[in-house]
């Protein structure tokens, strides 16, 4: 994400930019480092052209030596005292300095800020792969039962609870770390360059990647008005003009890091003080937000019961839209409930009406509609005569296509054996041969078919959780068969139960919502980190930093002879001058001939093309 450090004719010119005898940047007399001169000078010279390069390149050069691992101090030193004879004594331990900085280097250098978001996202990996406590409980409980030796061993290593393991949390920290370290010094880096001017103009321009000359009458304010014109940062001189642009390329890369922090720190204040949870309610049924009321919840570690929002509805009615004809018919249209809605204890009652992605929004707190499905109403009377069951039956679709579902009856309170009935609903049923098929999603013509009665015990009592939604078949092997297969039942039909055990009644028909209540407070700070994270690679992507400098000479002067001072500012218009331009650009992968031309073109407009 740094900037690569310009070849040899670049590196000429940047070393040109300070006078490397006073330390003073753009003034004084300008020299040619790539001119001839003796060895010592050579090397003098090379040594101060250096850092003075290293001043210039800032947040772009700079990076690859302030960002990678390196070796400490401490380390030059111990080979500097174990570079002399031997028996003069080894090399010097790091000592604990040493260590803390080499640590801290390494830690901050992209390298592995890059190996740290790949450990992050492979570390989420077994989240989806095995069921994790809080969300699947019940698949963990199966998991221990079915294979306890494995599970106890996944468990040691907290692949039940991944995103709450230490190794996780500990990925996570790092990465948080690594970024900071990698952002701020390099934030101070850019708000030196920015504060700082274009550097001098070097004497041979014709080095340069890109190189023009020509004559005209043009002046050092002229030509640095026309550069300004195209939103290049200007600086004069004697005879010459600097111009660079294209800060924004290292303002974007700062802010998409920036963001990543600003996306880390919102995950982690939502995973903290967010909660969520779903609930299953059959229309007429009402919610409130407590957490009893949930059918699963999941709250962060600093949510308590008293921290949910006191809201209430009630589902009055849920209608879906299929289309009725053609080819496409039984596809979903529309989906709508009709919601109840109190905001507060004692605030007055507001309609809303619920649909996909447009959840229910109390305070920050969102309620979305994700499923749906069907509840006929049953009526179950016992042997004895008594109302054992009245009430609608949340059934579990099979068939999504026609919603063809499957609905369990357990009746606990049936005597003189408590009850256990497997009953199909078809929404639009037609008869096919000798089976009954629903063929439409819609209810135009609801039947319930029981193909499984039962009498026995029901293992309720026996302590451990069970699902609402299935009688478990070692169950049922304990359970005394009663009816198997019988005709489908219309609305208001009754089933007589053979032995006297009793009637089941189909009474009518109701749909369920399943809903999803979210309180994220880190919702809104990741959607603006994700957004400016975007910017950020857009403008560290599209925009290039580039250098032009131009170098002004009278036209009958030689360049490189004793007359070839640099002409004075303010001359008058008209005077023919020798003018050359040059420029280069300070990213990898970016071409600076085509704009180089236009701006050739637009200091002198009789150059048509100056690649």
């Amino acid at each position: 994400m740094g900037h690569v450090e310009p070849g040899g004719r670049e590196r000429a010119v940047s070393e040109a930019d300070p006078d490397t005898t006073t330390g003073r940047s753009g003034r004084g007399p300008v020299t040619d480092v790539a001119g001839p001169a003796g060895p010592a000078d050579s090397a003098d010279r090379g040594r101060g052209a250096d850092q003075a390069l290293d001043r210039e390149q800032g947040p772009d050069r700079g990076e690859s030596a302030e960002r990678g691992t390196s070796v400490p101090q401490g380390t030059r030193a111990a080979s500097a005292a174990g570079a002399g004879p031997a028996g003069e004594g080894g090399p010097a331990g790091f000592g604990l300095a040493g260590w803390a900085r080499w640590f801290w280097r390494t830690l901050t250098s992209m390298r592995t800020a890059l190996i740290l978001l790949f450990l992050f996202a492979l570390a989420s990996i077994p989240g989806s792969i095995w069921p994790q406590r809080g969300v699947s409980d019940a698949k963990v409980a199966q998991y221990f039962t079915d294979s306890p030796q494995l599970a106890e061993w996944l468990d040691r290593f907290w692949l039940f609870d991944v995103f709450k393991a230490p190794w996780f949390a500990a990925i996570y920290l790092l990465l948080f770390l690594s970024l900071i370290g990698c952002v701020l010094p390099r934030t101070t880096a850019h708000l030196r360059e920015l504060r700082r001017k274009p550097p001098a103009a070097p004497r041979n321009l014709s080095r340069l990647p890109q190189h023009a000359s020509f004559e005209a009458d043009l002046t050092v304010e002229a030509a640095a008005a026309r550069l300004r014109s195209r939103r290049f940062r200007v600086t004069t001189g004697p005879g010459w003009v600097a111009a660079e642009k294209g800060y924004l390329r290292e303002t974007g890369n700062l802010l998409f890091h920036v963001a990543l922090l600003g996306l880390l720190v919102a995950v982690g204040v939502g995973a903290l003080y967010g909660y969520r949870g779903n609930v299953l309610v059959v229309e007429g049924d009402g919610f409130s937000n407590t957490v009893a009321a949930y059918d699963r919840y999941m709250p962060g570690q600093q949510v308590s019961a008293e921290s949910l929002e006191p809201f209430s509805f009630t589902v009055g009615d849920f209608r879906a839209t299929y289309i009725a004809q053609g080819e496409k018919a039984g596809q979903p249209l529309d989906f709508e409930a009709a919601l109840k809605v109190t905001d507060a204890p004692g605030a007055r009652e507001r309609d809303y009406v619920l649909k996909v992605n447009e959840p229910l929004d109390v305070n920050g707190t969102l309620t979305y509609l994700i499923d749906h499905g069907y509840a006929p109403t049953f009526k179950i009377t016992d042997g004895s005569g008594q109302v054992a069951f009245d009430g609608p039956v949340p059934c579990l679709v099979v068939q999504p296509s026609t919603f063809t579902s499957e609905c369990v009856i357990k009746v606990p309170d049936a005597k003189p054996e408590q009850l256990g009935l497997l009953v199909g609903f078809l929404p639009t049923t037609v008869p096919a041969g000798d089976e009954w098929v629903s063929v439409f999603p819609g209810a135009a013509n609801p039947t319930a078919q029981v193909y499984g009665a039962f009498a026995g015990d029901l293992g309720l009592n026996d302590g451990r959780p069970q699902s609402v939604y299935e009688i478990e078949p070692e169950r049922l092997k304990k359970m005394k068969p009663l009816l198997m297969k019988a005709d489908p039942l219309a609305v208001g039909k009754k089933l007589d139960l053979p032995g006297g055990a009793g009637s089941i009644e189909f009474t009518g028909v109701k749909e369920w919502v399943a809903l999803q209540i979210a309180y994220d407070p880190g919702r809104m700070p990741a959607l603006v980190a994700s957004v400016v994270a975007v910017v950020g690679l857009v403008l560290s992507l599209t925009v290039h930093r580039r250098r032009v400098w131009v170098r002004i000479r009278d036209a009958a002067a030689s360049p490189e002879g004793p007359d070839g001072a640099p002409a004075e500012d303010g001359r008058p218009e008209g005077v023919r001058r020798q003018i050359e331009v040059g420029g280069l650009t300070r990213t990898e992968g970016g071409d600076l001939s085509e704009e180089f031309a236009e701006i050739v073109a637009a200091l002198n407009p009789g150059v048509k093309d100056a690649r």
